[in-house]
């Protein structure tokens, strides 16, 4: 099972350099930052654009995936995005992997004057197929309800081909059908539950219902990562290396190939302890390379 790590766009650089330096020299395969305007409790402190932040990061790290976690049509458009997406896929030397969701209706959306007009889901399909367009032809001419392009360029294209791989967020059955269709890889965060049992029982049925998706359009589950977003779960992942080796036993007996936690923060939503992230690293990830 591969491994991610969250590092939330919150500390000023000097700061925040060596948490993406240490999930490399931690050995986690991929990290990942929050792609928003601000973030529901943490919306009055300090926040970051997730770019730059992905850029900066691409500098100091060699060899471990960068990506957002994720990105949304709330405050983006697919033809200024692409151009930042050709951008990062450049920087990182073919590192980065997009991960995209619908948004929900939040801060993003209320700070740019209130949630779009028209479907959400419906925002969301056009601005996966407009950037899986842009990402793929020289040119692109797209009409929607929600985003209108004309011809678009892109060059000099992705580093990696066809295009820089997509990691779908979908829990409902539309998104699923754009995670099967669109993304090499497919991340859930699970069911809102008020205890683990309950939010453990919900990612199974998900899995199942994606597994569905896939059987759907005929395409085969080994071409489809699947990414569990850990700390949806009302615990903590990193709140003991115990119950962290609890969350991957249980993760992998669910199918799901990727693993992705949260930096430990010292207090609110994810506060945890990184002596324990430190002891994951140097006891349970060198475990989980060797499986």
């Amino acid at each position: 099972m591969r491994t991610g790590i969250v590092i939330l766009p919150e500390r000023r650089w000097w700061m925040a350099e060596h948490q993406w330096k240490a999930a490399e020299e931690y050995g986690f395969h991929h990290a990942w930052t929050y792609d928003h305007m601000g973030w529901r409790s943490l919306v009055d402190g300090p926040w970051f654009g997730a770019v730059p932040t992905l850029a900066a990061a691409a500098r100091v790290t060699e060899r471990i995936r960068l990506g957002t976690l994720v990105a949304s049509p709330n405050f983006r458009h697919p033809v200024p995005f692409s151009r930042e997406l050709l951008a990062l896929d450049d920087l990182t030397d073919g590192r980065f992997t997009l991960g995209v969701g619908a948004g929900g209706q939040g801060y993003d959306t209320q700070v740019m004057g209130g949630p779009p007009a028209g479907s959400r889901q419906g925002r969301f399909e056009e601005f996966v197929t407009a950037l899986d367009l842009l990402l793929t032809r020289e040119r692109t001419t797209f009409e929607g309800e929600h985003f209108r392009i004309r011809d678009a360029r892109s060059a000099p294209g992705c580093v990696q081909q066809p295009r820089l791989p997509f990691v779908v967020a979908a829990n409902g059955p539309r998104a699923m059908a754009v995670a099967a269709r669109y993304g090499t890889g497919w991340v859930t965060t699970g069911p809102e539950a008020d205890d683990e049992g309950s939010w453990w029982r919900g990612v199974a049925e998900l899995t199942l219902l994606f597994r569905e998706q896939l059987d759907r359009i005929g395409r085969a589950k080994g071409t489809v990562d699947f990414h569990l977003n850990a700390d949806s779960c009302p615990v903590f992942s990193l709140t003991s290396v115990e119950h962290f080796r609890d969350v991957v036993g249980r993760a992998r007996e669910l199918g799901f190939t990727d693993l992705v936690v949260h930096w430990p923060r010292a207090d609110g939503v994810y506060a945890g302890s990184e002596a324990v992230l430190e002891r994951v690293a140097a006891d349970v990830l060198p475990e989980l390379v060797k499986g």
